[in-house]
Protein backbone atom coordinates (compact mmCIF):
# COMPACT_ATOMS: atom_id res chain seq x y z
CA UNK A 1 0.00 0.00 0.00
CA UNK A 2 1.41 3.43 -0.62
CA UNK A 3 1.58 6.27 1.60
CA UNK A 4 1.78 9.75 1.72
CA UNK A 5 5.42 10.69 2.05
CA UNK A 6 5.38 13.23 5.35
CA UNK A 7 5.35 16.59 5.36
CA UNK A 8 8.65 18.90 6.06
CA UNK A 9 8.48 21.01 9.09
CA UNK A 10 8.31 24.78 8.79
CA UNK A 11 11.92 26.08 9.07
CA UNK A 12 12.99 29.48 10.21
CA UNK A 13 15.58 30.26 7.79
CA UNK A 14 17.24 33.39 9.86
CA UNK A 15 15.80 35.68 12.43
CA UNK A 16 13.26 37.57 9.98
CA UNK A 17 12.65 34.52 7.24
CA UNK A 18 10.43 31.66 7.71
CA UNK A 19 10.39 28.66 5.36
CA UNK A 20 6.78 28.53 3.05
CA UNK A 21 5.53 24.91 2.07
CA UNK A 22 7.82 23.42 -0.80
CA UNK A 23 5.96 24.35 -3.95
CA UNK A 24 4.69 20.77 -4.69
CA UNK A 25 1.91 21.53 -2.28
CA UNK A 26 0.26 23.98 -4.75
CA UNK A 27 0.62 21.98 -7.91
CA UNK A 28 0.69 18.13 -7.07
CA UNK A 29 -2.58 16.39 -7.71
CA UNK A 30 -1.76 13.69 -4.82
CA UNK A 31 -1.52 16.59 -2.49
CA UNK A 32 -5.00 18.02 -3.71
CA UNK A 33 -6.33 14.14 -3.74
CA UNK A 34 -5.34 14.53 0.28
CA UNK A 35 -7.09 18.15 1.05
CA UNK A 36 -10.02 16.79 -0.60
CA UNK A 37 -9.86 13.53 1.53
CA UNK A 38 -8.81 15.16 5.15
CA UNK A 39 -9.76 18.97 4.64
CA UNK A 40 -13.00 19.85 2.62
CA UNK A 41 -14.56 15.87 2.88
CA UNK A 42 -14.00 16.21 6.81
CA UNK A 43 -14.39 19.52 8.32
CA UNK A 44 -17.60 22.46 8.13
CA UNK A 45 -17.78 23.94 4.97
CA UNK A 46 -19.76 26.82 3.99
CA UNK A 47 -21.73 26.08 1.64
CA UNK A 48 -24.80 28.35 0.43
CA UNK A 49 -26.90 31.12 1.77
CA UNK A 50 -29.88 30.33 3.62
CA UNK A 51 -31.82 33.08 2.13
CA UNK A 52 -31.29 31.56 -1.48
CA UNK A 53 -33.21 29.02 -0.71
CA UNK A 54 -36.60 30.82 0.41
CA UNK A 55 -39.55 27.94 -0.33
CA UNK A 56 -39.91 24.25 0.34
CA UNK A 57 -38.65 22.85 -2.63
CA UNK A 58 -35.68 25.05 -3.39
CA UNK A 59 -32.46 23.97 -3.67
CA UNK A 60 -28.91 24.43 -5.12
CA UNK A 61 -25.96 22.33 -5.76
CA UNK A 62 -22.68 22.73 -4.46
CA UNK A 63 -19.25 21.11 -5.54
CA UNK A 64 -17.62 19.96 -1.78
CA UNK A 65 -14.36 18.09 -2.11
CA UNK A 66 -14.96 15.71 -4.82
CA UNK A 67 -18.52 15.46 -3.97
CA UNK A 68 -22.00 17.27 -5.09
CA UNK A 69 -23.96 18.20 -2.53
CA UNK A 70 -27.90 19.50 -2.77
CA UNK A 71 -29.32 21.59 0.01
CA UNK A 72 -33.06 21.79 0.16
CA UNK A 73 -35.77 23.39 1.87
CA UNK A 74 -37.59 21.29 3.13
CA UNK A 75 -42.17 21.09 3.51
CA UNK A 76 -41.44 22.04 7.16
CA UNK A 77 -39.39 24.97 6.22
CA UNK A 78 -35.82 23.19 7.39
CA UNK A 79 -32.41 22.92 5.63
CA UNK A 80 -31.88 19.41 4.64
CA UNK A 81 -28.58 18.32 2.86
CA UNK A 82 -27.85 15.32 0.78
CA UNK A 83 -25.41 13.55 -1.28
CA UNK A 84 -26.33 14.57 -4.55
CA UNK A 85 -26.48 10.99 -6.08
CA UNK A 86 -29.32 8.61 -7.11
CA UNK A 87 -29.30 5.51 -4.93
CA UNK A 88 -30.40 3.35 -7.85
CA UNK A 89 -27.48 3.50 -10.65
CA UNK A 90 -25.88 6.95 -9.07
CA UNK A 91 -26.80 9.07 -11.31
CA UNK A 92 -26.75 13.01 -10.48
CA UNK A 93 -29.82 13.92 -9.23
CA UNK A 94 -30.36 17.48 -9.95
CA UNK A 95 -27.81 18.34 -12.59
CA UNK A 96 -28.69 22.39 -12.76
CA UNK A 97 -26.69 25.18 -10.12
CA UNK A 98 -29.91 25.90 -8.81
CA UNK A 99 -33.70 25.46 -8.71
CA UNK A 100 -36.87 24.75 -7.68
CA UNK A 101 -39.23 21.68 -7.18
CA UNK A 102 -42.98 20.71 -6.12
CA UNK A 103 -42.53 18.35 -3.76
CA UNK A 104 -40.26 15.72 -4.74
CA UNK A 105 -36.73 15.36 -6.25
CA UNK A 106 -37.17 12.89 -9.48
CA UNK A 107 -34.20 11.58 -10.63
CA UNK A 108 -33.58 11.89 -14.64
CA UNK A 109 -32.78 8.52 -15.52
CA UNK A 110 -34.78 6.44 -14.37
CA UNK A 111 -37.26 8.38 -12.70
CA UNK A 112 -36.51 7.26 -8.75
CA UNK A 113 -38.14 9.75 -6.87
CA UNK A 114 -37.52 11.34 -3.12
CA UNK A 115 -39.01 13.56 -0.88
CA UNK A 116 -37.60 16.86 0.00
CA UNK A 117 -36.43 14.67 3.30
CA UNK A 118 -34.88 12.68 1.17
CA UNK A 119 -36.86 9.26 1.57
CA UNK A 120 -37.27 7.26 -1.29
CA UNK A 121 -41.53 7.55 -2.30
CA UNK A 122 -42.02 6.24 -5.76
CA UNK A 123 -40.13 4.62 -8.36
CA UNK A 124 -41.01 2.60 -11.45
CA UNK A 125 -42.38 -0.98 -10.38
CA UNK A 126 -41.82 -0.22 -6.91
CA UNK A 127 -45.18 -1.61 -5.47
CA UNK A 128 -43.80 -4.71 -6.77
CA UNK A 129 -40.41 -5.28 -4.89
CA UNK A 130 -42.02 -4.64 -1.32
CA UNK A 131 -39.03 -5.40 0.29
CA UNK A 132 -37.15 -2.24 -0.75
CA UNK A 133 -36.95 -0.18 2.27
CA UNK A 134 -37.44 2.97 1.52
CA UNK A 135 -35.59 4.92 4.05
CA UNK A 136 -32.64 2.63 3.82
CA UNK A 137 -32.69 3.57 0.18
CA UNK A 138 -33.36 7.38 0.08
CA UNK A 139 -30.51 9.91 -0.23
CA UNK A 140 -27.42 9.86 1.73
CA UNK A 141 -28.07 12.48 4.41
CA UNK A 142 -24.53 14.92 4.92
CA UNK A 143 -24.58 16.97 8.48
CA UNK A 144 -25.25 20.64 8.53
CA UNK A 145 -25.26 23.80 10.41
CA UNK A 146 -26.60 27.34 10.10
CA UNK A 147 -24.16 30.19 11.30
CA UNK A 148 -24.18 33.48 9.72
CA UNK A 149 -27.45 33.07 7.92
CA UNK A 150 -25.12 30.19 6.25
CA UNK A 151 -25.42 26.70 5.59
CA UNK A 152 -22.50 24.88 6.67
CA UNK A 153 -22.11 21.07 5.56
CA UNK A 154 -19.86 18.69 6.77
CA UNK A 155 -19.30 15.49 4.88
CA UNK A 156 -17.43 13.40 7.64
CA UNK A 157 -19.71 10.24 9.38
CA UNK A 158 -19.00 12.14 12.87
CA UNK A 159 -18.65 15.99 12.05
CA UNK A 160 -15.95 17.62 14.40
CA UNK A 161 -17.15 20.32 17.06
CA UNK A 162 -18.94 23.36 15.02
CA UNK A 163 -18.84 25.41 17.78
CA UNK A 164 -14.83 24.45 18.49
CA UNK A 165 -13.67 24.52 14.87
CA UNK A 166 -16.12 27.40 13.05
CA UNK A 167 -17.34 29.38 15.61
CA UNK A 168 -14.36 28.89 17.76
CA UNK A 169 -11.93 30.97 14.60
CA UNK A 170 -14.21 34.04 15.39
CA UNK A 171 -13.68 34.14 18.83
CA UNK A 172 -10.00 33.15 18.49
CA UNK A 173 -9.82 36.08 15.82
CA UNK A 174 -11.98 38.77 17.88
CA UNK A 175 -11.65 37.74 20.97
CA UNK A 176 -14.79 38.11 22.31
CA UNK A 177 -17.80 35.63 21.50
CA UNK A 178 -20.13 37.89 21.07
CA UNK A 179 -18.48 40.62 18.86
CA UNK A 180 -19.33 38.83 15.04
CA UNK A 181 -22.89 38.72 16.86
CA UNK A 182 -23.55 42.58 17.18
CA UNK A 183 -23.28 42.40 13.12
CA UNK A 184 -26.88 40.73 12.92
CA UNK A 185 -25.18 38.92 10.05
CA UNK A 186 -28.32 36.70 10.00
CA UNK A 187 -30.61 38.93 9.80
CA UNK A 188 -28.69 40.66 6.49
CA UNK A 189 -29.95 40.80 2.88
CA UNK A 190 -27.29 40.13 0.02
CA UNK A 191 -27.01 43.39 -2.06
CA UNK A 192 -24.16 41.70 -4.48
CA UNK A 193 -22.76 38.59 -5.35
CA UNK A 194 -19.92 38.04 -8.12
CA UNK A 195 -18.18 34.73 -8.51
CA UNK A 196 -14.62 34.64 -9.77
CA UNK A 197 -13.06 31.64 -11.41
CA UNK A 198 -9.37 31.38 -9.97
CA UNK A 199 -6.76 29.59 -11.90
CA UNK A 200 -4.62 29.36 -9.06
CA UNK A 201 -4.45 26.96 -5.61
CA UNK A 202 -6.73 27.74 -2.96
CA UNK A 203 -3.61 28.31 -0.33
CA UNK A 204 -2.34 31.44 -2.65
CA UNK A 205 -5.64 32.73 -2.29
CA UNK A 206 -5.78 32.28 2.02
CA UNK A 207 -2.45 32.97 2.06
CA UNK A 208 -2.27 36.21 0.57
CA UNK A 209 -6.11 36.81 2.35
CA UNK A 210 -3.86 36.66 5.73
CA UNK A 211 -1.34 39.10 5.07
CA UNK A 212 -1.36 42.64 4.02
CA UNK A 213 2.56 42.93 3.05
CA UNK A 214 1.05 43.45 -0.40
CA UNK A 215 -1.41 46.09 0.53
CA UNK A 216 0.89 49.15 -0.37
CA UNK A 217 2.00 47.59 -3.76
CA UNK A 218 -1.57 46.53 -4.96
CA UNK A 219 -4.49 47.88 -2.92
CA UNK A 220 -4.29 52.01 -3.48
CA UNK A 221 -7.94 52.46 -2.76
CA UNK A 222 -8.14 50.07 0.19
CA UNK A 223 -4.99 51.40 1.80
CA UNK A 224 -6.18 54.78 1.12
CA UNK A 225 -9.24 53.60 3.33
CA UNK A 226 -7.50 51.68 5.97
CA UNK A 227 -3.97 53.36 6.11
CA UNK A 228 -2.33 51.16 8.75
CA UNK A 229 -2.31 48.61 6.26
CA UNK A 230 0.72 50.21 4.04
CA UNK A 231 2.82 49.44 7.13
CA UNK A 232 2.09 45.98 6.07
CA UNK A 233 0.78 44.35 9.02
CA UNK A 234 -2.67 42.62 8.43
CA UNK A 235 -5.98 43.13 9.73
CA UNK A 236 -5.88 39.46 11.41
CA UNK A 237 -1.92 39.86 12.74
CA UNK A 238 -3.55 40.92 16.43
CA UNK A 239 -6.23 39.27 18.11
CA UNK A 240 -9.16 41.90 18.36
CA UNK A 241 -7.51 44.16 16.29
CA UNK A 242 -10.00 45.92 13.43
CA UNK A 243 -7.94 48.28 10.83
CA UNK A 244 -8.76 51.98 11.74
CA UNK A 245 -10.43 54.11 8.62
CA UNK A 246 -8.05 57.18 7.88
CA UNK A 247 -9.05 60.50 8.75
CA UNK A 248 -10.84 61.91 6.74
CA UNK A 249 -12.64 58.97 5.42
CA UNK A 250 -16.57 58.55 5.65
CA UNK A 251 -17.21 55.02 4.92
CA UNK A 252 -15.91 51.19 3.47
CA UNK A 253 -16.37 52.67 0.23
CA UNK A 254 -13.94 52.82 -3.06
CA UNK A 255 -13.44 56.55 -2.39
CA UNK A 256 -14.55 56.92 1.72
CA UNK A 257 -17.33 58.50 0.87
CA UNK A 258 -20.22 58.26 3.19
CA UNK A 259 -21.85 54.67 3.11
CA UNK A 260 -24.90 53.44 5.15
CA UNK A 261 -25.72 53.63 8.47
CA UNK A 262 -24.14 51.96 11.04
CA UNK A 263 -25.34 48.37 11.68
CA UNK A 264 -27.87 49.15 14.76
CA UNK A 265 -26.08 46.46 17.70
CA UNK A 266 -22.32 47.09 16.18
CA UNK A 267 -20.43 48.51 19.55
CA UNK A 268 -18.58 51.96 19.86
CA UNK A 269 -15.58 50.04 19.65
CA UNK A 270 -16.00 48.11 16.48
CA UNK A 271 -17.20 51.27 14.73
CA UNK A 272 -14.83 52.71 12.10
CA UNK A 273 -13.33 49.48 11.67
CA UNK A 274 -12.12 46.76 9.20
CA UNK A 275 -12.29 42.95 10.71
CA UNK A 276 -11.42 39.75 8.97
CA UNK A 277 -11.26 36.34 10.12
CA UNK A 278 -10.76 33.36 8.56
CA UNK A 279 -12.53 29.89 9.20
CA UNK A 280 -10.34 27.19 7.94
CA UNK A 281 -10.46 25.37 5.23
CA UNK A 282 -12.37 27.92 3.04
CA UNK A 283 -14.21 30.45 4.21
CA UNK A 284 -13.21 34.23 4.68
CA UNK A 285 -15.84 37.20 6.58
CA UNK A 286 -14.63 40.47 6.37
CA UNK A 287 -16.88 42.95 8.95
CA UNK A 288 -17.41 46.76 8.39
CA UNK A 289 -19.46 48.95 10.53
CA UNK A 290 -22.43 49.20 7.85
CA UNK A 291 -22.19 45.77 6.02
CA UNK A 292 -20.86 42.28 5.71
CA UNK A 293 -18.62 40.46 2.71
CA UNK A 294 -17.99 36.90 3.36
CA UNK A 295 -16.28 34.92 0.69
CA UNK A 296 -16.88 30.90 0.11
CA UNK A 297 -13.94 28.83 -1.93
CA UNK A 298 -14.79 25.79 -3.58
CA UNK A 299 -11.42 24.49 -4.76
CA UNK A 300 -12.17 22.41 -7.89
CA UNK A 301 -8.21 21.64 -8.67
CA UNK A 302 -5.23 21.84 -7.02
CA UNK A 303 -4.76 24.81 -9.78
CA UNK A 304 -8.10 26.23 -9.81
CA UNK A 305 -10.70 27.76 -7.34
CA UNK A 306 -14.29 29.06 -7.41
CA UNK A 307 -14.57 32.00 -5.56
CA UNK A 308 -18.28 33.20 -4.21
CA UNK A 309 -18.08 36.69 -2.78
CA UNK A 310 -21.47 38.37 -0.96
CA UNK A 311 -22.31 41.73 -0.25
CA UNK A 312 -24.50 41.85 2.72
CA UNK A 313 -26.80 45.21 4.02
CA UNK A 314 -29.15 45.92 5.89
CA UNK A 315 -32.79 44.65 4.95
CA UNK A 316 -33.97 48.41 4.63
CA UNK A 317 -30.84 49.35 2.73
CA UNK A 318 -31.35 46.93 0.09
CA UNK A 319 -35.00 47.77 -0.14
CA UNK A 320 -34.50 51.16 -0.33
CA UNK A 321 -33.23 50.36 -3.55
CA UNK A 322 -30.20 52.10 -2.42
CA UNK A 323 -26.84 52.54 -4.62
CA UNK A 324 -24.26 50.27 -3.04
CA UNK A 325 -21.91 50.26 -5.85
CA UNK A 326 -18.98 52.08 -4.27
CA UNK A 327 -19.42 49.92 -1.16
CA UNK A 328 -19.25 46.48 -3.66
CA UNK A 329 -16.27 48.21 -5.43
CA UNK A 330 -14.07 48.73 -2.80
CA UNK A 331 -13.83 45.12 -2.37
CA UNK A 332 -14.43 44.04 -5.65
CA UNK A 333 -11.05 45.49 -6.81
CA UNK A 334 -9.88 43.69 -4.13
CA UNK A 335 -10.61 40.39 -4.71
CA UNK A 336 -9.55 41.46 -8.41
CA UNK A 337 -6.13 42.56 -7.21
CA UNK A 338 -5.77 39.88 -5.00
CA UNK A 339 -6.64 36.96 -7.30
CA UNK A 340 -4.59 38.50 -10.84
CA UNK A 341 -1.64 38.28 -7.67
CA UNK A 342 -2.24 34.52 -6.84
CA UNK A 343 -2.88 33.59 -10.58
CA UNK A 344 1.02 35.45 -11.00
CA UNK A 345 2.11 33.21 -8.37
CA UNK A 346 0.42 29.73 -9.40
CA UNK A 347 3.01 29.06 -12.52
CA UNK A 348 6.27 29.49 -9.70
CA UNK A 349 4.48 27.11 -7.88
CA UNK A 350 6.28 24.31 -10.35
CA UNK A 351 9.24 26.25 -10.90
CA UNK A 352 12.40 24.31 -9.82
CA UNK A 353 13.06 28.04 -8.40
CA UNK A 354 10.33 27.18 -6.03
CA UNK A 355 11.24 23.49 -5.07
CA UNK A 356 11.96 24.17 -1.76
CA UNK A 357 9.14 27.04 -1.48
CA UNK A 358 9.95 30.52 -0.24
CA UNK A 359 10.17 32.81 2.58
CA UNK A 360 7.50 34.63 5.31
CA UNK A 361 8.86 38.08 6.08
CA UNK A 362 7.97 39.19 9.91
CA UNK A 363 4.72 40.33 9.41
CA UNK A 364 3.85 37.38 7.90
CA UNK A 365 4.89 35.03 10.16
CA UNK A 366 1.28 33.93 11.03
CA UNK A 367 0.99 32.07 7.93
CA UNK A 368 3.19 29.65 9.31
CA UNK A 369 0.91 29.36 11.45
CA UNK A 370 -1.93 28.33 8.59
CA UNK A 371 1.05 25.98 7.16
CA UNK A 372 1.61 24.36 10.79
CA UNK A 373 -1.89 23.01 10.67
CA UNK A 374 -2.44 22.48 7.28
CA UNK A 375 0.82 19.60 8.01
CA UNK A 376 -1.28 18.10 11.14
CA UNK A 377 -4.19 17.43 9.21
CA UNK A 378 -2.34 15.94 6.26
CA UNK A 379 0.28 13.96 8.54
CA UNK A 380 -2.44 12.63 10.92
CA UNK A 381 -4.65 11.51 8.16
CA UNK A 382 -1.64 9.27 6.70
CA UNK A 383 -0.73 8.27 10.19
CA UNK A 384 -4.93 6.47 10.43
CA UNK A 385 -4.46 5.35 6.86
CA UNK A 386 -1.36 3.22 7.50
Amino acid sequence: MSTFPASPAPQRVSPSLIATLPGHYYTDPAVFRREQELLFESMWMCAVRSADLPRPGAYRTVRIGRESVLVTRSRTGGLRAFLNVCRHRGARLCTEESGEVRRTLRCPYHAWTYDLDGRLVAAPNLARMPDVDRVAYGLVGVALREWLGYAWVCLAEEPPSFEETVIGSAVERLGDAAAIDRYGTEGLTLGERVSYDVRANWKLIVENFMECYHCATIHPELSEVLPEFRGGYAAQYYVGHGAAFGEGVEGFTVDGSTGFGKLPEVAREQDRRYYAITVKPTAFVNLVPDHVILHRMFPLAEDRTLVECDWLYAPEVVASGADVSKSVQLFHRVNTQDFAACERTQPAMGSRAYRRGGVLVPTEHHIGDFHAWLLRRLDAGTARAV
